[in-house]
């Protein structure tokens, strides 16, 4: 019997948090198969005090209902959306995630993502590849959409939202942003209502939280304010653009373009986005470069000892 605390698993990691956690904790992974967790859990969900999951895939509260020990969940990642923090307050558990370490990986994605929507870049790459240039009867390539000195709307101005407002001075670019309200001491020019944000937008950038409050924030109305010569660009949550009507209104031509980390349903993506060229579209890839990754998993270790030493979180969930 190892003397090591016990922790349960509820997915798969990156190999090197797995071999941190194994170092520290006796491991113990979540059955995937939903009757062989019912099992697990009735018969082992008491042996548990510590939890560790990720944003993308959360911990349902039939789960923890079945952890009545539970004391701290360690999440690898930033989003708490799909985690009930209502019930995990009231049950007193600690919630660790990992903020502020991918600001920076976040707000370059969203620029590489506005590079390319707006300069072609993909559809560049295509029209290459697929031996246009230069053929005999082939169409000229369209021209783009400068993104220097190109009015930028942010949606939520969280941490990456002001990163992604910071790295746009190098651009030369205007920026306002909308949110629940004013976020104070910051230079940049709020904007009370988002349609009309987004009516002024060149480049619209939503890393607004997700959940139940910006569920399909960005709806119909939002992209009719938008226009047929901006560009809605998405590094925030699948959920808070209404995936259908953005197709549509690509299909149409009733916005510029899109350019998008997440979807609504991700690993699904609607196939009918597949053949438009005024889209481009990434597999939730916003954080995932070795360094920033590497500074998530630690950052999951570092909660996981702080609550096992009896010290603050360096990251709670519950003190954002």
């Amino acid at each position: 019997m190892s003397d090591k605390p016990r922790i349960l698993q509820a997915l798969r990691l990156l190999p090197w948090l797995e071999a941190q956690l194994a170092q520290d904790y006796e491991v113990v992974h979540l059955p995937a198969e939903p009757q062989a967790r019912q099992q697990f859990l009735k018969e082992q969900g008491a042996d548990f005090g510590l939890l560790v999951t990720s944003a993308a895939h959360g911990i349902g509260n039939d789960v923890l209902e079945a952890l009545p020990k539970l004391r701290m969940i360690s999440s690898f990642g930033v989003g708490l959306d799909k985690f009930d923090l209502g019930y995990i307050g009231q049950r007193g558990m600690a919630l660790g995630y990992t903020p502020g370490v991918l600001n920076d990986c976040v707000a370059d994605l969203a620029f590489g993502l506005m590079l390319d929507i707006g300069r072609r870049l993909s559809q560049a790459d295509r029209y290459v590849r697929a031996g246009q240039w230069g053929a005999p009867g082939a169409p000229a390539f369209p021209l783009g959409f400068k993104v220097s000195g190109a009015r930028l709307g942010i949606v939520g101005l969280g941490r990456i939202g002001s990163t992604i407002a910071r790295r746009a001075s190098g651009f030369d670019m205007d920026v306002r942003y909308h949110s629940r309200k004013p976020v104070a001491d910051q230079p940049w020019t709020y904007e009370p209502s988002l349609h009309e944000l987004a009516r002024w937008s060149d480049f619209l950038v939503v890393i607004t939280s997700g959940g139940a409050g910006t569920h399909h924030l960005i709806d119909q109305s939002v992209l009719d304010a938008l226009g047929s010569q901006s560009f809605l660009i998405n590094v925030s949550r699948g959920s808070v653009v209404h995936e259908a009507a953005l197709l549509s209104a690509l299909q149409d031509k009733r916005i510029g373009g899109a350019a998008l980390d997440v979807f609504e349903r991700e690993p699904h993506v609607p196939s009918d986005f597949y053949s438009l060229d005024n889209v481009v579209m990434v597999p939730h890839i916003a954080s995932a470069t070795v360094q920033t990754r590497q500074a998530m998993a630690q950052r999951v270790l570092d909660n996981l000892r702080a609550h096992q030493q009896g010290l603050p979180l360096p990251s709670s969930a519950f003190a954002v």
